[in-house]
């Protein structure tokens, strides 16, 4: 009996570390490493967008009214726009009323805000002389 439980123990033992050997065995073969899952969105979360830069855009008229360091309305073609403006808002040249400018801007949810403000130079019409005859050189 004792020769018996001998065999029943050492059948035993070796199930039991064929289990273990057989646990610890991949069912299919790695190749690769596997990536984490990405996570989905939950459907109560908004989606996260990129928020792109405003885009620069550009207007030109003449000066309706002008409030240096607050705003400027500028009347163009079809209609008057007003433009905030910032302690970064760039002017080149002399801003008045009736005063011919280009506005560069961006918008800011409702607000559009001045980036630059350019003075067009007004043209100058040169008249034309005649030009003198050359001298004649006395010998």
């Amino acid at each position: 009996m004792k020769k018996n439980l001998v065999v029943l123990v050492a059948l035993l033992t070796m199930v039991a570390f064929a289990s273990v050997v057989m646990a610890q065995t991949p069912t299919k073969p790695a190749d690769k490493p596997v990536a984490p899952a990405a996570e989905k969105p939950k459907a109560g979360e908004p989606k996260a967008e990129k928020k792109e830069a405003p885009k620069a855009m550009e207007a030109s008229g003449t000066v309706a009214a002008y409030e240096a360091g607050k705003m400027i309305k500028v009347k163009g073609k079809d209609k008057e726009m007003a433009f905030d403006l910032t302690g970064d808002t760039r002017v080149k040249g002399e801003i008045k009323d009736g005063a011919k400018v280009t506005v560069m801007y961006k918008k800011e949810g409702d607000k559009m805000v001045a980036t630059t403000i350019t003075a067009v130079a007004k043209k100058k019409v040169e008249e034309k002389k005649p030009t003198p005859a050359p001298a004649e050189k006395k010998s």
